[in-house]
């Protein structure tokens, strides 16, 4: 992004980029102080915008360049830039976010009182202290699926037990979506979060300790898991303005 370019779009696809997964029209005037390119208008959003939405918004955008082709598979010759510009990416994203050497588990809370969510979380925070990302995604799968239950409960409406974690997310973004509190933006990429949510259950299904698997790579356990807070991070945001905080 040191020139005008941002990936491999347009001026078209970016718009549409941002108002599908996001319900942003990245092109308004409050993001165009710094210029017209896609550049200046991604950098004036990450300027204005609050921290929460700029580490979702920048999540996905660097999950979009994994998934061109140039980037799927790195010829020998380029492998030290490309991970000097995922190092410098996630340093800057780390900023954002507060987080430190290790990931944040301040997305965590402990919203009841309740013997087990708090054993439950203290086991992720020991997992994250001794950077082993991968064991800890077992955990935060059933913490997200206490979350989200919970977050149902408070509505006055159930889950049951035999729901994947998706459909319990996808039952909250509707309940969410009557709340006229909520705006379009933060309820776009919360609905957008329903397909992540489920393929973590994949992840933990088979790439956790949740069963004899092979552990996923430290590195892509790592970013699962600061996706994963993110997305709670946001929904802490949303649920505070539920009641004015």
């Amino acid at each position: 992004m040191t020139s005008g370019y941002v990936l491999d779009f347009s001026d078209r696809t970016m718009a549409e980029f941002f108002e599908d997964h996001f319900g942003i029209e990245i092109y308004d005037d409050k993001y165009g102080f710094n210029g017209t390119s896609k550049a200046k208008h991604l950098r004036a959003f990450i300027q204005v915008e609050e921290a929460p939405v700029v580490s979702y918004v920048l999540r996905a955008l660097w999950d979009h360049r994994m998934r061109l082709p140039k980037y799927v598979e790195v010829a020998p010759e380029e492998a030290a830039k490309e991970a000097a510009t995922k190092d410098a990416f996630f340093q800057i994203l780390r900023g954002i976010e507060g987080d430190g050497g290790v990931p944040s588990t301040d997305a965590l809370e402990r919203f009841k009182a309740d013997y087990s969510l708090e054993e439950l979380i203290a086991a992720i925070e020991r997992d994250i202290a001794a950077n082993k990302a991968a064991a800890a995604l077992d955990r935060l799968h059933t913490y997200c699926m206490k979350k989200f239950a919970h977050l149902l409960e408070e509505r006055g409406l159930g889950s049951d037990r035999t729901d994947a974690l998706h459909a319990r997310v996808g039952k909250y973004v509707r309940a969410i979506e009557t709340e006229r509190q909520i705006g379009e933006m933060s309820k776009r990429i919360i609905k957008s979060s329903i397909s992540i949510f489920d393929a973590f259950n994949y992840v933990r299904n088979e790439q956790s300790l949740a069963h004899d698997n092979e552990l996923i790579d430290a590195a892509e356990a790592r970013f699962i898991f600061e996706s994963v807070s993110t997305i709670l991070r946001f929904m802490k945001a949303i649920e505070a303005s539920r009641f004015g905080a």
